[in-house]
Parts: C-alpha cells; sequence; structure tokens
C-alpha cells in the first residue's frame, strides 16, 4: 500500500481503521475498537471502524476526521498537508504534535524539500 500523509501528518496508510476499511475486514475493525476503546476511554463498535484516509473526498470518514479542524482547514487551503501551508506550523497542530511527535518530523520533513 503506497503511504498516505494525512493533512496533520499522520500516516493514514498506518492506521488500523484505513487498513480494516480498504481489506474490508471485520476482524481487524474489531482489533481497533477494541484497541482505541480501552486507549481513548470511548466505546467504539467494529462498525464504527470504517475510514478512507482524511485525504479522500469520498466516505466513509472516521468519526473524528469529519469534525477535524485541521481537515476542515486543510481542505479549505486547498493543500496536499499543513507543510504546505504558509502559516506552518500553526496553534491547530500542536495537540497533534505532542500526542504524535512523529506527524511532526514527518511534516517538517516535507517542508524542507518545498
Amino acid at each position: 500500500m503506497e503511504e498516505m500523509v494525512s493533512f496533520c501528518g499522520l500516516l493514514c496508510s498506518e492506521c488500523g481503521a484505513f487498513i480494516a476499511t480498504q481489506n474490508d475486514d471485520d476482524e481487524k475493525r474489531a482489533e481497533v475498537a477494541q484497541l482505541w476503546s480501552k486507549g481513548y476511554g470511548v466505546d467504539l463498535k467494529p462498525e464504527d471502524i470504517n475510514c478512507s484516509g482524511c485525504l479522500s473526498d469520498t466516505e466513509p470518514l472516521f468519526g473524528h476526521c469529519q469534525v477535524c479542524e485541521i481537515r476542515k482547514c486543510a481542505r479549505e487551503k486547498d493543500i496536499e498537508n499543513c507543510a504546505h501551508c504558509d502559516e506552518y506550523a500553526c496553534e491547530k497542530l500542536e495537540k497533534i504534535f505532542q500526542m504524535v511527535p512523529d506527524a511532526k518530523k514527518r511534516l517538517d520533513q516535507i517542508q524542507s524539500t518545498l
């Protein structure tokens, strides 16, 4: 599978919900639902685990991706990802960078090649 970098620098192509959707894998959906429910203190069911990636123009999108301010901003600016933004790295990215430092490293690397 080709690498898909989300707007915020996460790798959609390594996301369990994306992989389960691409492979139509109900076992993977159940695994991800259990893992994320425990890890994030939410109640997810396997049927909640469907996503075509935040760069996608089509459904399905995982619940958070539908309301993500970073995704909304990047789509409004019509940019490939936040590394391509004139305002990179803005405050919208701070929380994701704290949780996933590799996302910042990935976007920094992309920006350095622009």
